[in-house]
């Protein structure tokens, strides 16, 4: 591949890319061209001449700029990767066909990239589940329930770990950061033994060498994988996790070397950790843990990779003053104060920085004029160079490729860029700051931007004034939660230890293509709506043959809990394949908040009010919560979040309203998001928490005492905000408990007391498993001893969407059976 020069690729030598090390001279009277590599695939061009005083004279002509991508979507653009596992899973396909699906994946992800210009493509991004558990693989950290006899961890024990299996249940899942994608945590103890155990990160860099690509290997860093991770079964929750460090760095030196046996240049570790608070301990801990790298660290450039908010000024100082490091990167857009402690506390010379300034967590095109006034700045401090565009974080967070949406908006798809144009954006980017100026790309993304500044569709001033005039009250109930729930008791006429689910039923074959077919106009809505009341009427029924208490509609008519109600609100917009990963092959589509939110029409109260016209029983109107829907949604990046938040809360108290008056006497507004969204910096928390408290209450504050109000939350470490969860004043909560190992309950048996209902989850739904009646008893015994009988609820974690009726059949009688049997303990035992 030849360098384009005006002027000089027309002469008779061609221009080719330095050998790194060697200066090339082009001898062109009477002009004399120099080509000087640079570390890090860079190379700089000068213009050598004799001036006529026969002074020798050398200029700037010409530079590379490196351009790097973080991570890339692993799913594949149609979900590729989703159908071969859940086929794998379902022992449709074996494991070589399996495997086949995910290396075409991977080698059009690299071949991408490497057509887009980019010089830094990561290898080992890509993972079959799960990247932490990548990694956990990789240190051979299996606990003990799995069996594992040693050696290369295979798909058995792999997945087991993800999923569990018929006998033992998975490992912990909890979001990723502030990200709506979750990990698998490591559970680690002073008996574990790491050991080499995956050889994945070394296959894959040999694989993308052998289709010609050099790839940049990406580790999880050794630190972040520890402060993420949690003491195992049976080890003292005070255990310091730390203290394995030296042990799981063993491994890493084996990885390492294996990395540049085979040729690899550069090495990339992500560690995000070093965005939150950490204590001098564990940042400590990074100084120590790259000092024991750094001997076999030489001869290869090391990146240290960081994202999702700004490094602290003490971290930041930390890791660039390690020797070993070559290159720092940095979150240049939610890490909107780094720019400036760069600037202030100063780079290390000769290093390099890896500049996040193209989104990877939204879908808006970037401003390329101001990103680059951003760049050229930097480039001022760092020096020319030494600076290298990338993106903010991996792109996995967002969709994979515009080029597959056929029936977005115009208008609104000119505003928008996926994975696929963020890569394209990263080379414009890196080439204008070289002095090669897309001129067409760049006009065209500037009128996109004046497009979506002027567009009238984007504002609707009586939306703005209502959600203004939202700052002047705090929205909570007249009535205290003790009183509401003693109406609510007289009314309802529940058991003790109420039992429920927290929405949605499994999501059949049939009914999904009953709502394909209805979407695509080859069913009538009369055809439709028949189906859909049938799905509805055998979901009462079979609750009702289950013996629950509070009942739901099982959701047969929503393809997601967001993009359902987003399809029905003003300001909002949808794609076809905006697919984006959540857990292993879990995928959510999220809408994209363009504009002013409003809601039309009521959206769910002619599902509710049929599915309460089949039962005697309590039928809850089953909603999404406005921090929800903002958080599994692209959000617009020209107001502040809380403004749309706001927006989003008027719009669904007028959903609770209709509901209300319709005679639905519980409703559950899930928040399942709330936690995911709070910032990742305690400084920054409090802000975020009281305008996503206040937005909750706003949508029920309205509601008479005798209807009761639920909400759901997943997924998350709740302990730490608990405070402000009780201050959502909801009558009930359900939360989800299980596959945490019950972490939730020592927030209560800590002294927290919790006057309103709870129903922590009493078995993991994202597992195959079927737990037994007397597992689920000893759950509640367990709840039972830090909670009071009258407040409890029995329900499993989480909406049973994902699994089977096979599977929730039997789960469900076991628990309906498991709340039965302590009732009557508890009743003879008075």
């Amino acid at each position: 591949m030849g360098i384009a020069i005006p002027g000089l690729n027309s002469c008779s030598t061609a221009i080719s890319f330095p050998v790194p090390g060697k200066v090339v001279i082009y001898p062109r009277f009477p002009v004399v061209y120099i080509i000087i590599p640079l570390k890090s695939k860079t190379f700089s061009i000068h213009a050598s001449f004799l001036t006529p005083s026969r002074h020798f004279v050398s200029t700037p002509l010409f530079r590379n700029m490196a351009s790097h991508i973080v991570g890339y979507p692993r799913m594949g653009p149609k979900r590729e990767l989703k159908f071969a596992l859940e086929s794998f899973w379902d022992g449709k396909s074996t494991g070589e066909e399996f495997q086949k699906v995910a290396a075409d994946l991977r080698s059009s992800i690299w071949k991408q990239m490497a057509e887009a210009g980019i010089e830094f493509i990561p290898s080992n991004t890509f993972s079959y589940y799960d990247q932490m558990l990548d990694t956990t693989a990789m240190l051979g950290a299996v606990p003990e329930r799995y069996s594992w006899a040693g050696g290369e961890i295979g798909f058995d024990t792999y997945f087991s770990m993800a999923r569990g299996n018929a006998t033992v249940p998975a490992m912990e899942m909890t979001k990723w950061f502030d990200t709506n994608y979750h990990f698998i945590v490591p559970e680690l103890g002073p008996n574990m033994k790491f050991t080499y155990s995956s050889h994945k990160a070394i296959s894959e860099y040999k694989e993308a060498k052998a289709l010609g690509i050099d790839t940049v290997p990406v580790l999880i860093g050794p630190v972040t994988y520890v402060l993420l991770s949690k003491p195992a079964k049976g080890v003292n929750k005070s255990f310091p996790l730390l203290s394995l460090l030296g042990s799981i760095l063993h491994v890493y030196k084996e990885v390492i070397a294996e990395l540049k046996a085979a040729g690899a240049s550069w090495i990339q570790f992500d560690e995000p950790s070093l965005v939150m608070d950490l204590d001098s301990h564990q940042l400590d801990a990074f100084t120590k843990a790259y000092s024991e790298l750094e001997s076999c660290l030489s001869d290869l450039n090391v990146l240290i990779e960081t994202y999702f908010a700004d490094v602290p000024v003490e971290a930041y100082k930390t890791i660039t003053g390690l020797s070993a490091i070559s290159a720092f990167g940095f979150d240049l857009v939610r890490g909107t104060k780094t720019a400036d402690v760069i600037k202030s506390v100063g780079f290390p010379s000769g290093k390099y920085l890896f500049a996040g300034i193209v989104d990877g967590r939204n879908i808006w095109a970037n401003d390329l004029a101001s990103s680059l006034t951003i760049l050229k700045d930097l480039e001022a401090v760092v020096g020319k160079d030494k600076l290298v565009v990338s993106t903010s974080c991996s792109l996995m967070h967002t969709a994979v490729d515009l080029v597959n949406e056929t029936k977005l908006d115009g208008e609104i798809k000119s505003w928008l860029a996926f994975a696929a144009q963020k890569v394209v954006e990263v080379n414009a980017l890196s080439k204008a700051l070289a002095g090669q100026t897309e001129e067409v790309f760049f006009s065209a993304n500037a009128a996109a931007q004046a497009s979506r500044k002027s567009s009238p569709r984007v504002t609707n001033a009586e939306v703005q004034k209502a959600a203004a005039a939202l700052k002047d009250s705090d929205h909570r109930r007249a009535t205290n939660v003790s009183i509401r729930l003693d109406t609510q008791q007289k009314k309802l006429n529940l058991p003790i230890l109420p039992t429920t689910t927290t929405g949605s039923f499994p999501q059949t074959v049939e009914l999904r293509r009953v709502r394909r077919e209805y979407k695509a106009k080859k069913i009538s809505e009369e055809e439709y709506v028949k189906a859909i009341k049938e799905e509805i009427s055998k979901v009462v029924k079979l609750q009702e043959e289950l013996d629950l208490d509070v009942l739901v509609h099982g959701e047969p008519e929503r393809n997601d809990m967001v993009e359902y109600f987003g399809e029905q609100l003003s300001g909002f917009a949808f794609t076809v394949n905006g697919w984006v990963q959540s857990y292993g092959s879990r995928c959510v589509k999220p809408p994209i908040i363009y504009g002013d939110v409003s809601r039309p029409k009521a959206m769910t109260v002619f599902w509710s009010s049929t599915a309460q016209s089949m039962t005697s029983r309590p039928m809850k109107g089953m909603l999404t919560g406005p921090v929800t829907i903002l958080n599994w949604s692209f959000v617009r990046n020209d107001q502040p979040r809380h403004e749309t938040c706001y927006q989003i809360a008027l719009a669904i108290k007028k959903e609770v309203e209709d509901l209300e008056t319709a005679g639905i006497q519980v409703i559950q507004i899930d928040e399942a998001a709330l936690r995911e969204g709070l910032p990742l910096r305690k400084s920054e928390q409090a802000f975020y928490l009281d305008w996503a408290v206040h937005s909750f209450r706003i949508t029920n504050c309205s509601v008479k005492d005798t209807t009761q109000i639920h909400t759901h939350m997943c997924y998350s470490n709740f302990n730490d905000i608990i405070h402000p969860i009780i201050s959502m004043d909801s009558d009930v909560i359900t939360l989800e408990n299980s596959r945490s190992d019950e972490k939730l309950l020592s927030v209560f048996r800590e002294g927290v007391k919790y006057g309103a209902g709870i129903g922590p989850g009493v078995y993991d739904i994202h597992s195959p498993r079927i737990p037994t009646t007397e597992e689920i008893a000893d759950r509640i015994n367990k709840m039972l001893a830090v909670l009071e009988v009258n407040v409890l609820w029995v329900n499993p974690d989480c909406g049973l969407k994902t699994r089977k009726y096979t599977e929730v059949k039997p789960a469900l009688t076991n628990m309906v059976a498991a709340a039965k049997l302590l009732r009557c303990q508890l009743a003879s035992a008075k």
